[in-house]
């Protein structure tokens, strides 16, 4: 089928990399306009544009679709077959989901009706689910709201979001060229989600990784996971911002002590007071320097206990 693929973080790029090895055409690459990163403000490509690239494909970067005539023209006069949209970073009106023979589709990295929305990896792991996954929706006009064409599960366990975000990445490639092929021999089953079920991830913040050493040491642990690697899960220890980034928790009984307070600190890692029980970090990082196990923080610094981290 000719397609046009709309997509713009590293989980499109893996999607679309996945389409341009196919018997599909791709005719644009729809993503997001370049922007500068950094201190040096160097300009940088989207990674669906980096594999557009690599791969011949034209690439378009619409500052806005809704009300974009010029951008809405050239997808008219391409005559695309289907549209596949994954993590974008717009919504589309209902003249360009319907330009397409086929409409337009979605690649969605979960198990909808659950967490629609901009970040349903980070809060699956952050609100405890045990699986999660990837769905292929026909596009509505709602946010996330369409029929589903295909789901497929995969269980969270232990991962952290940058392992989740590849296994959902690879997972959504396979099971996107699989519903292109029931939609081309008209075998797809669209089924309408129930909306009763639905619930919401909002798009990810740096102050989002702030921990709260009132909650629950699972909770921080899965905060920890969830905003690995970014924006991570951070405090305040003394007078630097410290990032944590692997955290186990304890079954061991801190009511009565200031949530945050630092119990101990050694080559276990550093105990910490949080929701009524113990979480051990044994990962951590500090302005200016890599991720270390505390132990090997420790050698050349100091973690006072009684320190408050906040």
């Amino acid at each position: 089928m000719k397609t046009v693929f709309m997509g713009t973080p590293d989980f499109a790029a893996v999607i679309l990399k996945a389409l341009t090895e196919s018997r599909h055409q791709v005719a644009y690459a729809v993503t997001q306009p370049d922007k500068a990163k950094n201190r040096g403000k160097k300009i940088q490509y989207t990674p669906v544009k980096e594999i557009a690239l690599e791969n011949g494909i034209e690439v378009l970067q619409p500052e806005r679709v809704r009300g974009n005539e010029e951008f809405i023209q050239t997808l008219r006069e391409c005559r695309p077959d289907i549209m596949i949209v994954a993590a974008y970073g717009q919504i589309l009106p209902k003249e360009v989901l319907e330009l397409p023979k086929y409409g337009c589709i979605n690649v969605h990295a979960s198990l909808l009706p659950k967490l629609r929305g901009a970040a349903p990896i980070q809060k699956a792991i952050i609100d405890g689910e045990k699986e999660t996954g990837v769905t292929i929706m026909q596009m509505a006009e709602g946010l996330d709201t369409g029929d589903m064409l295909l789901k497929e599960a995969v269980e969270i366990g232990s991962m952290n979001y940058s392992q989740l975000h590849d296994r959902l990445a690879e997972m959504g490639s396979k099971l996107l060229l699989k519903a292109l092929d029931l939609i081309e021999e008209g075998k797809a089953e669209p089924k309408k989600q129930d909306d009763s079920l639905s619930t919401y991830a909002h798009m990810i913040s740096k102050h989002d990784g702030k921990v709260s050493f009132e909650r629950s040491p699972e909770e921080i642990e899965r905060l920890i996971r969830g905003f690995d690697p970014w924006p991570g899960a951070f405090c305040d220890c003394g007078e630097i911002v410290m990032k944590l980034w692997k955290a186990q928790p304890l079954d061991e009984d801190t009511r009565g002590i200031q949530p945050g307070t630092v119990i101990s600190a050694d080559e276990k890692g550093m105990k910490v007071a949080c929701g009524g029980r113990a979480l051990m970090v044994t990962e951590i990082q500090v302005p200016g320097k890599k991720r270390v196990k505390v132990g090997d923080y420790l050698k050349g610094n100091r973690i006072e206990a009684g320190t408050v981290l906040r």
